[in-house]
């Protein structure tokens, strides 16, 4: 049976990227900050699949010693991570010149550093096993820009920059590696919006595109999937 390790995955596109390969018969292991929402995810993913294992682990994904000991304990419960998923990440409203003083540090230290550090940690393992699949959760922010949330785009084209150079290290070696740029999608952050559901991405649609990456055949990688909502961007 394969592993996935999913980080922030008691939420959003991240919950439901666990929930998908569940019903892969994946095993799991995922992080959140919140312990709560871990056992109960825990409890639902093993009620949607008894089949597996679901590994979970108390982290801030900010924190580089926190990403490393669940990647550490998560390798240590379940074995080699087949499958890596860079999903966790910030979004803050606001441009640069009315960012706080730690805007930066902190958009940077969640939106980039965990994928960096899981790469250096899981991916000399893939490239000697030759197999593995990264995904990282990016955004169309990486490719294009708004004002309105300045150092967030900053941070997402950083990381799918890292994206591109994961995959190019990786090509010879036969990991696979898939940058996913969604649009707006429904997830927490619009909580409370007055937009209907149909302006959005929902993030069933973001696990359905990972799932159809997965299964592809072992010779074809999918560079990257940008996925926008049908009537535009909000």
């Amino acid at each position: 049976m394969k592993n996935a390790l999913i980080t922030g995955a008691s939420k959003g596109i991240g919950r439901a990227i666990a929930f998908a390969f569940a019903k892969q018969g994946l095993n799991l292991a995922i992080c959140s900050r919140n312990g709560e929402d871990l056992t109960k995810i825990q409890e639902e993913l093993l009620e949607a699949n008894p089949e597996i294992q679901v590994y979970t682990h108390i982290a801030d994904c900010s924190v580089k010693q926190q990403v490393i000991d669940f990647a550490a304990n998560a390798e240590q419960q379940l074995g080699f991570i087949d499958v890596l998923i860079n999903n966790v990440g910030v979004f803050e409203y606001a441009s640069i010149l009315d960012d706080d003083e730690d805007a930066f540090l902190r958009q940077m230290n969640t939106n980039v550093m965990p994928a960096y550090e899981l790469y250096r940690y899981f991916g000399k393992t893939m490239r000697d096993a030759r197999s593995g699949y990264i995904f990282n959760i990016c955004s169309v922010a990486s490719v294009q820009p708004t004002t309105t949330a300045g150092t967030y785009g900053v941070t997402k084209a950083a990381l799918y920059s890292l994206s591109n150079i994961m995959r190019l290290e990786m090509q010879e070696h036969g990991v696979k590696v898939t940058a996913i740029l969604p649009g707006s999608t429904l997830t927490e952050s619009w909580a409370g919006t007055d937009f209907s559901p149909d302006r959005f991405v929902s993030p069933a649609d973001v696990a359905s595109a990972i799932i159809t990456c997965y299964n592809m055949s072992s010779g074809a990688n999918v560079d990257e999937i940008v996925i926008k909502p049908v009537l535009g961007q909000l």
